[in-house]
């Protein structure tokens, strides 16, 4: 070992540069990580292979500008070297280098570190007057000299910079190591790889229109960083997240502060940012720093539909104060992403650019600001859709710089539409890989998967002593859960088990599929297909746990007191189940209601037998019923609360096609088994935090701001009733009391509108929060995780690991691999809610696209399927905004239109455009025009006509018009109210149908895919596996409001 000095250049907190001289060790062992290797090196972790023609070894340029290129998995054998990673670290931030590091981690990237500055013969001190630039690609180059000779010459190296004087100073100095530019790497040794050439191109182009950019300041510079943080510590600045309205996007957005209990309860928790200037070339969701202006500038939040009206309201006028309005002076994190946006005929962009291939593209996502992409396709991308990424923004220019990275398709086709939804919201859509399919058992006719004797021995035997069922919905192929339910001790014990898939035995912790599950998250359904976290062979098949078959279970049995239903002893472990039944929700119900129901499973039985056994299956789903009330009752005491949503499920034919979108009836049953899984959830969160008190994985609702009850204890005043928000008991409670005998839609109107008041649920480490923190608000409990769903959330698979090593520690064995940290666990867990969130935002998008294909093709001036019974939840300034329940659609209602004009209803009210004036009251909307005066209110039932407003960059929405101030009563109404849900699935099922068939047409004249592609492909047909099974945040969400998780989703 070699000791010598650094030198760094660095700055002080007050700005001012500090020389520091460090010891540096040099050692002449470094690991290599290359499997050509011959001189022993302890690799530890991943290893670059060593049938590979030759290894790649990116200059600093390269790593910083490039990243993207080398994330290709087609590009094996890339050699990062320690000078550029420093070199990402400090000129591109932490996100970038984070970024850099998942890469290095990442099993399925062939890729690996090497720790060049502290090898012996690579390690170059930096020469008297020698810019950091040159020194740092002579420190790459020593890197690959070194592996060269390392390998003893086994394997070529190739440099890849974009320093052409680089190229021609090393090109020629040393045989076997070759020095060129990444254009010429990418055409001599990729040619076919199309993508990775475009994006070269695009972001080549980008760079070259920065460094030509005018120095005319538009915006004011960012503060230094040292600066922001000495503000933030004394309380002249405020730290938070930038959330910019979603229908207000150039004028309004709001700094969300994080912690604000603890602040001055003067500026609440959210600070208004008005206008483009003050928002100061921050992005939604950019983590920002704030400066209060004077009280004499707060504003007063918009409050009418159409932008731009309503904004200088005075408190007087809006009965509402003012809010702190700031202005962004730093931004500490850049949260870009990948966005998806559309170029614009060129004559619109002609004027704004001085090149004619620079074009302001338009994002499809309001929030965010026109791009200029340089590009050379400006023609070709006409009306198409393209993701492109920003690559600055710097205070001499109007709009952020970027490039494009791929052409998703032209606007307005379905495919392009669904790939824009699933973009927008970070999701991956890529298939299992042949590496991860290999990993998992085969199960086929010729050879069929078995229990394997060695787990016969370690599990607990269920198949023959006690009688397992599922109820789910019909159809379901991916059965997490399963129900037991036996009288023991003479009838004076009730055994209750809940049996869910034991996943974490085919997923091995650290594996291909394992990395690729934790990396989805969770299971993403859309409207017409679904994207699995798992393989099809685990999620429909092996892990599911069907009726008749063996399969692996995680159990929780519990002996209850048969009088009193109080646990009097509980058990955890792995067992081996065998489904008896696997019931459907309607079946189950019409079983305890005593109706005779056909059960498949006792369809070739005799009829003493069939009789013997339907009335034991009977028997067991009464006691369950029982159960499942005692539970319901218990959480109802301590506050648990009963929220609404629009609840609509799928209904498929034997092709899994859908045939109809029908509400699902409220029955029994269903809170039945969620009582279950509430309870088995909850016994197992109280296990595992007892055991890992600092690193458990729990799911807490956090107690709602006040605030955010405004709107519900207004809306419920004006109808006569008083909503009590102190505390989930109370309100509860007086939900229950808001019962309108007239109209039962009130209720649910307000128990939706309750939801959307209510926080996010999250996961969390235990470790990162205190004790008081765990509770879970909606359902009332101390203690709360999940552990019932492992095939579809990623947070089930960890919660069973844990469990499985909670159970090893009680009986002295130890939890054998160790356990993620309190810090891991934590980021596992942030990543997970950020899943969540963008799969619950997806389907949300999904069904407004499918409920927007459905209207489109109609006339709604003829159609009578475009015209529907609404009601009002909300008042504007100049509308309402309405709810139609036979659509599961909302939207704003508006009273005035930008001609002047408002909406008169006439003694049979039919409504008009006349001239006239609008006002606005607590609970009613009144217009006053030449016919008199029309007002409605809150609540109201009104006759709307449902359009689309298409438009060519963004998203097409849907319109409501108001014909009549009545309630809708159609020629038909006699018939079910779902009709008009299955003739809107029919019709998009139609198009997506159509789509499959010319994606058939088009797979026809491509190579055929292998057995395995076949059989494990996401999505064969334009089918739905589970449309809607839950959709909470559908229904009545404040359009100003980010999407909420309902509390009570477990």
């Amino acid at each position: 070992m070699i000791k010598t000095e650094k030198i760094l250049h660095l700055k002080s907190c007050r700005g001012r540069k500090v020389r520091v001289v460090r010891e540096h060790y040099l050692r002449e062992r470094v690991p290599c990580y290359s499997g050509v290797c011959q001189a022993d090196c302890v690799n530890d972790g991943k290893v670059l292979p060593e049938d590979l023609t030759h290894y790649v070894v990116p200059d600093v340029g390269v790593v910083v500008d490039y990243l993207e290129i080398l994330e290709f998995r087609e590009l094996q054998g890339i050699v990062f070297t320690q000078t550029a990673c420093q070199a990402v670290q400090h000129s591109k931030g932490r996100r970038q280098y984070n970024r850099l590091r998942n890469l290095l981690k990442d099993p399925r990237h062939d890729c690996v570190l090497f720790a060049n500055e502290f090898q012996e013969y690579s390690y170059c001190l930096r020469e008297k007057g020698e810019s950091q630039e040159k020194w740092q690609t002579r420190c790459v180059y020593s890197a690959a000299v070194w592996y060269y000779n390392h390998l003893a010459g086994m394997m070529d190296i190739v440099m890849i910079t974009e320093d052409q004087e680089a190229v021609a100073q090393y090109s020629c100095l040393n045989s076997g190591v070759y020095v060129i530019s990444v254009q010429e790497y990418l055409q001599n040794f990729w040619p076919e790889l199309q993508a990775a050439h475009e994006l070269y191109s695009s972001i080549s182009q980008a760079l070259q229109e920065k460094e030509g950019e005018g120095k005319e300041k538009e915006y004011a510079e960012h503060l230094p960083a040292e600066v922001l943080e000495a503000g933030i510590k004394s309380g002249r600045y405020i730290q938070g997240k930038l959330k910019v309205s979603k229908h207000r996007p150039q004028t309004e957005a709001f700094v969300m502060m994080e912690g604000f209990s603890n602040k001055s309860t003067e500026t609440g928790w959210r600070v208004l940012v008005h206008g483009d200037k003050n928002r100061n070339r921050a992005t939604d969701t950019d983590v920002v720093v704030a400066e209060l202006l004077p009280k004499s500038e707060w504003r007063w939040r918009a409050t009418a539909l159409t932008e731009g009206q309503g904004e200088e309201k005075s408190g007087e006028d809006n009965g509402s104060k003012a809010l702190p309005t700031g202005r962004i002076v730093g931004i500490l994190q850049r949260n870009w992403r990948d966005y998806v946006v559309t170029f614009p005929p060129r004559e619109g962009t002609q004027s704004q650019s001085r090149n004619s291939q620079r074009i302001l593209a338009v994002p499809w996502d309001h929030r965010i600001p026109k791009i200029r992409i340089s590009t050379q396709q400006a023609d070709a991308l006409q009306d198409h859709r393209v993701v492109v990424r920003i690559d600055s923004w710097e205070s001499t220019s109007f709009y952020p710089n970027g490039h494009s990275v791929r052409v998703l398709g032209r606007a307005g086709e379905l495919e392009t539409e669904v790939q824009t939804i699933l973009i927008e919201n970070c999701i991956n859509e890529l298939l299992f890989s042949d590496a991860q399919l290999r990993e998992l058992p085969a199960n086929s006719l010729d050879n069929p998967w078995k229990v394997d004797p060695a787990q016969e021995a370690e599990r607990r035997d269920l198949r023959e002593s006690h009688l397992v069922f599922s109820i789910d919905p019909k159809g379901c192929e991916d059965v997490d859960d399963t129900l037991s339910v036996r009288s023991l001790a003479g009838g004076e014990v009730l055994e209750l088990g809940v049996h869910i898939a034991d996943v974490t035995h085919f997923v091995t912790e650290g594996s291909l599929t394992d990395l690729e599950a934790r990396s989805r998250a969770t299971t993403y359904y859309l409207a017409d297909r679904r994207y699995d976290m798992l393989p099809a062979v685990l999620s429909a098949d092996l892990c599911s746990l069907l009726g008749g078959v063996d399969r692996y279970a995680m159990s929780v049995l519990w002996e209850l007191d048969a009088h009193t239903l109080n646990v009097k002893d509980v058990w955890y472990g792995r067992t081996i189940i065998r489904s008896s039944y696997q019931l459907h929700y309607e079946l189950a119900q019409a079983l305890l209601g005593g109706e005779r129901a056909e059960v498949p499973e006792l369809a070739q039985l005799g009829p003493d037998e069939k009789e013997a056994k339907l009335a034991q299956l009977t028997r067991a789903l009464k006691m369950l019923t029982d159960v499942g009330r005692h539970l319901r009752a218990q959480r109802d005491r301590g506050g648990a609360l009963e929220l609404e949503g629009l609840e609509v499920r799928a209904q498929l034919d034997e092709e899994r096609n859908i045939t109809a979108l029908v509400p699902r009836q409220p029955l029994e049953v269903h809170e039945t088994v969620a009582e279950c899984m509430i309870y088995a959830n909850h016994w197992v969160a109280r296990k595992i935090q007892e055991i890992f008190p600092h690193q458990a994985l729990l799911r807490c609702h956090p107690h709602p701001q006040q605030e955010l009850f405004g709107q519900l204890v207004e809306v419920a005043r004006a109808k006569g009733f008083t909503i009590e928000t102190g505390t989930n008991k109370a309100l509860a409670d007086s939900l229950d009391q808001a019962v309108d005998p007239q109209d039962p839609l009130v209720n649910r109107l307000l128990r939706m509108m309750t939801t959307q008041a209510m926080p996010q649920a999250l996961y969390f480490s235990t470790g990162a929060q205190s004790r008081d923190q765990y509770y879970h608000y909606g359902l009332a409990l101390d203690r709360y995780t999940h552990f019932t769903s492992p095939i579809r959330r990623y947070a089930d698979i960890i919660v069973h690991r844990l469990l499985i090593a909670a159970i090893a520690m009680e009986t002295g064995a130890g939890p054998g691999k160790a356990l993620a940290s309190n810090k891991e666990l934590q980021e596992m867990a942030r990543h997970i809610n950020q899943r969540n969130l963008a799969a619950k935002q997806t389907q949300k998008l999904s069904i407004e696209l499918f409920q927007c294909l459905y209207f489109k093709e109609r006339d709604p001036q003829t159609d009578e399927r475009c015209v529907a019974d609404a009601v009002i939840y909300s008042i504007l300034d100049d509308g309402v905004l309405a709810f139609v329940p036979e659509y599961g659609a909302r939207a704003p209602v508006y009273m005035k239109n930008r001609e002047g004009q408002v909406v008169s209803a006439g003694q049979d009210g039919s409504c008009e455009w006349q001239s006239g004036s609008v006002r606005r009251y607590p609970d009613r909307v009144t217009t006053t025009s030449s016919r008199g005066t029309s007002t409605f209110r809150l609540f109201d039932h009104i006759t709307v006509r449902i359009s689309v407003q298409s438009t060519h960059c963004h998203a097409d929405r849907l319109n409501f018009e108001v014909i009549s101030n009545k309630p809708y009563h159609s020629a038909g109404s006699q018939q079910p109210r779902s009709q008009g849900r299955s003739q809107l699935v029919q019709e998009v099922v139609r198009l997506a149908e159509e789509a499959y068939q010319q994606a058939q047409e088009k797979a026809a004249r491509r190579p055929r895919f292998s057995t395995e592609e076949r059989e494990f492909c996401q999505s064969k047909t334009p089918n739905l596996y589970s449309l809607l099974e839950e959709v909470r945040e559908l229904a009545l969400m404040d359009l100003e409001m980010v999407p909420q998780v309902c509390a009570t989703t477990a």
